[in-house]
């Protein structure tokens, strides 16, 4: 349905939703507030048992971000009254002691009791959890969530070297032979670099900042994790993409959530090896109560492939939590540049010379973003988020994929205001509204190929966009008795998009359109009685995102400028004997798209109609000096209309992570085994198997206040397998084969220092 005035109807809608829930505000103060209560108590001790007084105990609710703050008296002892039930975050903090912090589940009623003690081995995070999250089912956040509560132990995705911050079970990562164009996750079916993108959100505060790039060089759907430093991750969540209504426009299948710290072990840690170094460093006051860090990156070397890379990185983020009168402002900035050569993609069966076709192939990119969020508690369960973020972006890539060199480039701005008003009136009744506005503005969106002869670049695609999101929302959640939690919403995303066709004005256009996504989910909660009943929540949702318009076939074949796609997901969870197992169902149909621009031809390329269906098992055990999790993934994805395998879709995972804390000669070790089945890459060529082990052995010196490590990466396979016409000198005519990197096992070195272990 498209729509030629999309600002009013957005505005009724809000002004409706507005309404309605001043309505219910103000009937809720008039009425008693039926809330139930619940203290949850502890005490803490040094590593001897002995107790600590002034000790600052910190609870933070990882659903909404809102945080209570205490001192443990003179016998040790702390406290908290009437706690919104759901999945915490316990910090405390004591000089001369590493920050404790351990994951908890607060329960709506009665009282619960948890008894901290610092170790004599310093370590950022007591507890790692992987959970369905059952305990925060709630209007935040209405789906069980599979999460990685993360520490030192948990691996990089690439240790020593630039790339994902870090290794999700179960979502493999494809990386671009090093460089600095980041790499992409993967999830079971979905093509996550064509076309049908990962939506992925960093959380700043209570707020979900949008990390994906809609209509950009490279692809649909595009989002950079490399801008994080990896120590500064907190936590990160997936979630089979039963779309809810705050995310929006930015997935068709699954998600990803990053949880940032609010402080940081001051540290530097020096990573590298014979070709390749990292530093990062990072910084907290140490006043505990001052909920800042600052953090730090820099990355020089040459990858692991003969052409060499030449890369250079540098990374900055910052963050700032201020509390004044009934406010919580959180601040978080980004600054990031890298630049590298590339060696690109070469044939997986013919030897290479310098693993690489075009020697000229070079990455360069930028990001500068600031994320600010404002928590305006009113009451205990009712309160107001002012959110917005300004992004500068810019992309330089220089690619050869076997039809020449070609340059992908841009520029963007991109702005965002939102507001979010949340009120729990009951443990039936909790709404959720707000309204988001956002601006998207690439420029000279260029696709250019090199002119042998003329010895420079020609423009083939010169695009200035501009894209403008405005996106009420509203969402009611609650128990229907004592064992059924249900959450309902809604999304009205009205979407403009202006397209100026710099090479061929004839092309250029401009569009609207509206698109509602509903949203569902109920979940059972079987009583604790109830030893062998799982926990089940099954949920519907409704999403989109943006067609690529940069040569005009959207105005030339009057297609709309979204696509739509619809998730349903089934999540059952049980824990036995500290063992969770856990089983995901996902069925996710996506509507006809124009996806992206082929790098060979400038075309834009439709994807789908599609389907994907996908079955996740995990199995994973906690001890006291660890944990070991298993992991499979097995999917199916087709053109619903031929049938035909949807290319570069992973089929098959599996994934065994593991950490043990307590080692001989006080060692810790950490480790991971990931596998990618063969999956078709289209045409009938079907993909090599990629094999990956992930290891990591560190020795802690507390005393001393240092740590030294060592980090392997043992592989075998190739990535970004995908086929391309090619030839190379001497074999005459190009044909089809399939083109890849090959993947290289190295050993690197770590050395930590961190500046207030005590000595």
């Amino acid at each position: 349905m498209t729509n030629n005035n999309p600002q009013t109807a957005a505005r009724l809608f809000v002004q409706r939703v507005f309404a309605a829930a001043l309505v219910l505000g103000i009937l809720n103060l008039c009425v008693s507030d039926a809330r139930a209560s619940n203290k949850f108590s502890g005490s803490l001790a040094d590593p001897k048992g002995g107790v600590i007084a002034g000790a600052t105990v910190r609870l933070l609710r990882r659903a909404d971000s809102t945080g209570r703050q205490t001192r443990t008296d003179a016998q040790g002892r702390f406290s908290f009254d009437s706690l919104d039930g759901g999945e915490y975050r316990l910090t405390a903090e004591a000089p001369g002691f590493a920050v404790l912090t351990r994951t908890v589940a607060v329960r709506i009623e009665g009282q619960q009791t948890e008894n901290l003690q610092f170790s004599s081995v310093a370590s950022q995070n007591e507890s790692v959890t992987v959970t369905a999250a059952v305990s925060d089912v709630g209007v935040f956040e209405p789906d069980p969530a599979q999460r990685v509560m993360i520490r030192d132990e948990t691996l990089d995705a690439n240790p020593g070297r630039p790339g994902m911050p870090v290794s999700i079970p179960g979502m493999p990562v494809e990386s671009p032979a090093g460089g600095v164009k980041p790499p992409q996750y993967f999830s079971p079916g979905v093509a996550g670099d064509h076309g049908e993108p990962i939506a992925m959100f960093f959380r700043v505060g209570g707020y979900l900042f949008p990390n994906n790039l809609p209509a950009n060089a490279h692809g649909n759907g595009y989002a950079d994790p490399n801008v994080i430093i990896p120590i500064a991750i907190e936590s990160v969540q997936t979630d089979g993409a039963a779309f809810n209504v705050r995310e929006g426009n930015n997935s068709v299948n699954s998600s990803i959530t990053f949880g940032l710290r609010d402080r940081i072990e001051p540290m530097i840690r020096v990573t590298g090896d014979y070709r390749d170094l990292n530093i990062v460093t990072g910084w907290s006051p140490s006043n505990p109560s001052n909920r800042t860090w600052v953090g730090a990156e820099v990355s020089f070397g040459n990858g692991y492939l003969n052409r060499l890379e030449h890369r250079k990185q540098y990374k900055g983020n910052i963050s700032k939590v201020f509390n004044f009168g009934r406010h919580e402002l959180t601040v978080y900035g980004i600054g990031y540049y890298g630049t590298a050569f590339q060696p690109g993609l070469i044939p997986i069966d013919t030897p290479t010379p310098n693993d690489t076709i075009d020697p000229r192939q070079h990455e360069e990119t930028s990001n500068g973003t600031v994320i600010v969020n404002d928590v305006w508690h009113l009451t205990v369960h009712r309160q107001f988020q002012f959110s917005g973020f300004y992004r500068r972006y810019a992309l330089d890539v220089r690619p050869n994929f076997g039809d020449g060199l070609i340059r992908q480039s841009e520029h963007r701005n991109v702005n965002s205001e939102d507001v979010l008003y949340t009120d729990r009136f009951s443990k039936a009744v909790s709404l959720l509204a707000g309204f988001d506005q956002r601006r998207e503005a690439p420029r000279d969106l260029n696709l250019d190929k090199f002119d042998e002869g003329k010895g420079a670049f020609v423009p083939d695609t010169s695009n200035n966009l501009t894209i403008n999101f405005y996106s009420p929302f509203a969402a009611v959640d609650g128990r229907l008795g004592r064992f059924v939690h249900y959450n309902a919403g809604y999304r009205m995303d009205q979407v403009t998009m202006e397209n100026q066709d710099l090479l061929r004005p004839s092309f250029s256009f401009s569009r609207s359109a509206t698109i509602s996504s509903p949203k569902t989910t109920l979940t059972f909660l079987p009583p604790e009685s109830a030893t062998f009943l799982p926990t089940v929540s099954l949920s519907f949702g409704q999403t989109f995102h943006i067609d690529d318009p940069r040569i005009g076939t959207t105005a030339i074949m009057g297609s709309t400028i979204v696509a739509k796609a619809r998730a349903y997901q089934l999540v059952a969870s049980k824990t036995v004997a500290k063992t969770e197992f856990r089983l995901t169902l996902a069925h996710v149909t996506t509507a006809q798209q124009l996806a992206r621009i082929s790098n060979d031809t400038g075309l834009q390329q439709d994807e789908g109609p599609g389907i994907v269906k996908a079955l996740t098992f995990t199995v994973r055990h906690n001890f006291p000096h660890g944990f070991v999790q298993g992991l499979f993934s097995k999917a199916d994805a087709r053109d619903r209309i031929t049938g035909e395998a949807t290319p570069e879709a992973p089929r098959q995972i599996w994934d065994i992570l593991a950490t043990v804390d307590k080692l001989p000669f006080h060692l810790v070790a950490r480790g991971q085994y990931e596998e990618v089945g063969r999956k078709p890459l289209g045409g009938g060529f079907i993909a090599v198997p990629v094999r990956e082990f992930r290891g990591a052995v560190i020795r802690p010196f507390p005393s001393r206040g240092f740590d030294i490590g060592v980090n392997t990466l043992i592989v075998n396979g190739y990535g970004g397998q995908t086929v391309e016409m090619l030839a190379l000198p001497g074999e005459g005519a190009p044909f089809d084969r399939i083109t890849g990197f090959p993947l290289k096992s190295y050993v690197s070195a770590s050395f930590t220092y961190y500046l207030r272990r005590n000595r």
